[in-house]
């Protein structure tokens, strides 16, 4: 039994703040040294509107007081306009998670107590800070994440559109793989027209889709009335707007990121990631690498590691990695769903896993490889993609190689190694 030395030093934040925060109100807690007895602590709790004028009073209060350091949950998005304001006067904020802040059980509960509590545990050193952004990243995420948002709108109502005419037993889903192209969308501007002949519909049909025809004239036999044409050019009409709407967001987008297109174009060399998965990814965990100081960090921030839990000696749990950041989670699996298709070693990496452990499990895989592969493209401006081929690993267990792997290292140790043939 030997007492080792921790290497954590423990230390006191002299001038702290937290704020407990909600939709009208704040609670701000602040504690700094005793001018007078050595080792004590003076606290003052004050409760202010979250109006801009009452958090500059706030602001002002802190100043005064020489705060260097300012804690706060994330609460919804309440936190956002405090943070913003404290960033500005240079004080420091800080953005915890609830899950780490909370209260003692047993213990009285009240807004009050939360930012006491908050306080003390920020003063020790006891909370980890989480990852906000410099202020360009985030307004690129704003932008990437409504584009995000509107997309799955969109989506929604493709979803409405092909349930309607599922209504009107219009079984055009079935015949064609995307009802909203060249061809379905004539289709449909048809039937909005009143247009009610399969064999009609069916001749609107282009390129490799008229190869179909018999199919088609099938699908467009049912009972589409006036009723669903209403419907149908409400749905349209909602569906072509949201797309002229991402358009917009794209090409701010494209404007947005032009001052980070080098790192841009250097995630566009990975396979399955587009110049708008790219944009994506720098608005979700920016440039600035020195956040997450391993690659092993950046994964397991963004939930791409499962999570380590033990107890007497047993390790605990399905090792699912939790949730994170779902928008990028969502690029990222959209990313490795591409790469799936690409004769590459990423792609070869998810076919391989998949046979053995599953999609799901291949995703997250995959997807914690190209975490590691940004972080390193964006730590060195100097990097580029360079891919390993679909048959890297096919060469690793190649017998010769392995071979020839072993008498490099009787070589090494000293030994003379004669190969012979086998018998």
């Amino acid at each position: 039994m030997v007492l080792n030395e921790d290497e954590q030093v423990e230390e006191i934040v002299a001038r702290v703040a937290a704020l407990d925060i909600g939709k009208a109100e704040l609670v701000c807690c602040v504690r700094v040294p005793h001018p007078q007895r050595a080792g004590r602590r003076m606290q003052e709790v004050v409760t202010y509107r979250t109006m801009t004028r009452s958090l500059l009073v706030m602001v002002d209060r802190l100043t005064e007081l020489g705060v260097t350091e300012v804690v706060m949950e994330a609460t919804s998005d309440y936190w956002k306009p405090p943070f913003y304001l404290l960033e500005a006067h240079g004080l420091n904020p800080e953005l915890v998670n609830a899950r780490d802040v909370k209260h003692l059980p047993g213990r009285p509960k009240t807004d009050k107590l939360d930012a006491v509590w908050l306080c003390k545990l920020a003063e020790r050193g006891m909370l980890r800070p989480s990852f906000v952004p410099p202020p360009p990243i985030r307004r690129l995420r704003d932008v990437t994440r409504y584009r995000a948002d509107l997309v799955e709108v969109r989506t929604a109502e493709k979803q409405r559109v092909e349930k309607l005419l599922e209504d009107a037993q219009i079984k055009l889903s079935v015949v064609v793989s995307d009802i909203f192209g060249v061809s379905g969308r004539d289709m449909l501007a048809a039937l909005i027209g009143g247009q009610r002949d399969p064999k009609v519909l069916a001749q609107l049909a282009r390129g490799r889709m008229r190869g179909k025809l018999t199919d088609l004239e099938e699908a467009f036999t049912g009972y589409f009335t006036d009723h669903h044409a209403r419907l149908l050019t409400t749905m349209l009409a909602r569906i072509d707007g949201l797309t002229a709407d991402i358009a917009g967001l794209e090409a701010m987008i494209e404007e947005m990121v032009a001052p980070f297109g080098h790192a841009v174009a250097k995630l566009d060399e990975i396979p399955g990631i587009g110049r708008a998965a790219a944009s994506a990814i720098v608005a979700e965990i920016g440039l600035d690498m020195g956040r997450f100081p391993t690659p092993g960090h950046l994964c397991a921030w963004a939930r791409f590691a499962p999570a380590t839990k033990e107890s007497a000696g047993k390790k605990k749990g399905p090792g699912s990695t939790g949730h994170g950041n779902r928008y990028l989670a969502k690029v990222i699996g959209e990313a490795v769903a591409g790469a799936a298709k690409t004769d590459t070693f990423l792609g070869e990496r998810y076919r391989r896993l998949a046979r053995r452990r599953g999609g799901k499990r291949a995703v997250v895989a995959v997807g914690r490889s190209m975490l590691v592969i940004i972080w390193h493209l964006l730590s060195d401006p100097d990097a580029h993609f360079i891919d390993l081929g679909s048959d890297f690993h096919a060469k690793r267990t190649d017998p010769d190689r392995r071979r020839r792997a072993y008498v490099h290292q009787l070589q090494a140790l000293g030994y003379t190694v004669t190969l012979t043939p086998a018998a």
